[in-house]
């Protein structure tokens, strides 16, 4: 399994049978543009691009690039059939809990403590259906867990009963989701990653800029820390 972190909380995910985007926020992403990446790259091949939820920062590019591509777009319903009124015609939906079989992996939606919704040019809020984590089950590769947007929460300990993930993706940026102290925790504490990628930090000014805070909490963990450079790749 190949890992590229795009910025943000944008990650490129390639294995035998699949080439995954998920949350494909690109060409508003300033730390993507600052690596000097472009989204034909990103997108090249792609076979599926998975939702954790409907703020525009994660949404992104996802119709065009499905456009283009003719991707399955996996999102929790009620986001799902919004993509669907832009367009989009390969849709895969579901809901907190509920498994999604995609040929050669399966997703899964976990809980997530956030919010979901975009405004339009018009001023109106669209609430687009809970924010989740997505548990990714793969047939020949590592499990993979993308907690999505969140903070804390008790219950990660039966996420980790449940599917008992080798790899986990967390935000760490603070202010919107937990930083970086409270996501070593979470993970220390809830989860037996063999790998844990920290993500949604560097991206925008006000929220924490490096990956230090979490580094550091994980000093002393049986849990290897990988934390590429946007653009970089990470084997697994």
């Amino acid at each position: 399994m190949k890992i590229t972190w795009l910025g943000h909380a944008a990650f490129r995910i390639e294995t035998a049978k699949a080439k995954i985007l998920i949350d494909p926020f690109l060409t508003y992403n300033p730390s993507f543009a600052a690596a000097g990446l472009n989204i034909k790259d990103a997108a090249e091949g792609v076979t599926h691009i998975l939702l954790t939820h409907g703020h525009a920062d994660h949404v992104g590019d996802t119709v065009q690039i499905a456009k283009d591509t003719g991707a399955v777009v996996l999102a929790n319903a009620d986001l799902a059939s919004w993509l669907g009124t832009k367009g989009v015609e390969k849709l895969e939906m579901g809901n907190t809990g509920g498994t999604v079989s995609l040929g050669g992996f399966s997703a899964t939606f976990t809980n997530a403590l956030h919010s979901s919704a975009q405004i339009t040019e018009d001023g109106v809020s669209h609430a687009l259906g809970n924010p989740n984590g997505l548990m990714l089950h793969f047939e020949d590769e590592a499990s993979l867990f993308h907690m999505g947007d969140t903070d804390i929460f008790s219950d990660m300990a039966l996420i980790n009963e449940l599917h008992q993930p080798d790899i986990g993706i967390l935000p760490i940026g603070d202010r919107f989701t937990m930083g970086g102290a409270v996501a070593a925790l979470a993970c220390q504490r809830f989860f037996n990653f063999k790998t844990a990628i920290p993500c949604h930090y560097g991206s925008f000014p006000f929220i924490d800029q490096t990956a230090e805070k979490f580094v550091v909490g994980m000093e002393g963990s049986k849990t290897s820390v990988a934390a590429p450079k946007v653009g970089e790749s990470v084997s697994a």
